[in-house]
């Protein structure tokens, strides 16, 4: 097999991922309904349904643009050797192999980041302000930003060196360490993400005392989950969206309502909530999702180790030069359709535990307060609530509202 053939595969795995990526979002924009759910009458308001179509409409039109922008963008990389010029870059302002990789990963991440900052400033003082989601001031944008860049660098940095490091001196069993540290990488910050990174972004504070509160102790005494951590995090700081999650293993786990989800709802919706959450504790959700991730991460990286010795991956780029980071880059566009079908388990894996979670919910509390509280949250995100099926086994972790109301309806 020769670097040109490399590089046609790439390409038509390109292409044929940006295809049926727009063909599933056409789809998905044409299976809008203009007719309201029965399911949702008396909660969603014609008005309100009109508005949530329109919506969608309009996000569908951004992810044209910008997609359709990656494309061109990409495909001028690969058939214009824009991925060796970056590398002749990195080669000339530094001389070590390690620091080249990672000049390398630096300069495409901030090209990147320069190139999509018009698409993320429209998106969220455009497209969200016009449907009354946005609460993100530019200030408040910006310092998100720089956030991001400083973890980027103060955790990415780290992990790319120590990859890079193995893959030098241990070269074939590189994956085996790179694993290793991965997995608890993961792990840690499965345990730690809400105490150690969510802060940076987010106040978090304990629910306060009341009838909430004892609302919320009372269902977790009877369900005999031990709670010790329930948290309200200031999500109107940047959108009217709401929502709720469960983080963390052991004694680091806690589960966070969202200021506005509390807003939104009533008492007996947001226990309802929060035992749709305490649900995944208890069927094992994290722990099994902790696994997979895992196990999807050894299979990457023992078949990366296969290959990515390999010349030809680097030459396929249009390098003189083979490079652990123009390798990389090979592989990861070769890897897309496995990666792909990996993707397609896990969400597969993800709607049944939301279902379960559901059940768990209806059984120890109120299937019809978690109803009611499903639909809320979906008017008040205008979500989609005809979402093409296609689309559906492709890209949601969560199933449809309207399959889990039918769901709910059956317990």
């Amino acid at each position: 097999m020769s670097a040109t053939i490399i590089l046609t595969v790439i390409i038509t795995i390109v292409l044929a991922d940006y295809l049926l990526e727009r063909g599933l979002s056409f789809l998905n924009c044409r299976s809008i309904s203009t007719q309201l759910p029965d399911e949702v009458k008396g909660i969603y308001s014609e008005e309100k349904y009109q508005q949530s179509q329109e919506y969608k409409r309009a996000n569908c039109r951004f992810e044209l643009v910008t997609a359709s922008l990656k494309l061109v963008l990409l495909l001028a990389l690969l058939m214009g050797g824009g991925f060796a010029f970056i590398d002749e870059l990195a080669r000339g302002m530094v001389q070590a192999e390690l620091l080249v990789s990672l000049l390398f990963f630096a300069l495409l991440l901030f090209a990147s980041e320069i190139l999509f900052l018009p698409f993320a400033l429209y998106h969220t003082f455009v497209l969200e302000e016009r449907f009354a989601f946005n609460k993100t001031t530019m200030a408040t944008f910006i310092t998100d930003k720089i956030k991001g860049w400083f973890l980027i660098v103060l955790l990415g940095g780290p992990l790319l060196t120590a990859v890079i490091w193995f893959y030098q001196v241990t070269q074939d069993n590189f994956w085996i360490y790179t694993w290793l540290l991965m997995s608890g990488f993961m792990i840690f910050m499965t345990m730690f993400y809400s105490t150690l990174i969510v802060p940076l972004f987010n106040k978090q504070t304990p629910l306060e005392q009341g009838e909430l509160r004892d609302a919320i102790e009372a269902f977790s005494t009877k369900a005999g989950f031990r709670l010790d951590n329930v948290f309200v995090i200031d999500g109107s700081r940047r959108s009217t969206k709401a929502n709720a999650y469960f983080s963390g293993l052991g004694a680091k786990k806690r589960i966070v309502l969202y200021d506005t989800l509390i807003k939104d709802l009533e008492v007996e919706e947001l226990v309802a909530v929060l035992a749709h959450e305490i649900g995944h504790y208890k069927k094992k959700h994290t722990l099994k999702g902790i696994i997979a991730a895992l196990c999807q991460t050894g299979i990457m990286l023992y078949i990366l180790s296969l290959f990515i010795a390999n010349p030809l991956l680097s030459a396929a780029l249009g390098a003189d030069i083979h490079s652990f980071h123009l390798a990389l880059i090979s592989f990861a566009l070769l890897y897309s359709p496995l990666s792909t079908l990996m993707g397609l388990a896990m969400n597969s894996f993800s709607r049944k535990n939301e279902y379960e979670a559901d059940r768990f919910a209806a059984h120890h509390f109120n299937a019809a307060a978690l109803g009611s509280a499903l639909k809320k949250l979906s008017v008040g995100n205008l979500s989609n609530l005809t979402p093409h099926p296609a689309y559906v086994f492709f890209h949601y972790s969560h199933p449809p509202l309207l399959h889990r109301l039918r769901a709910l309806s059956m317990t």
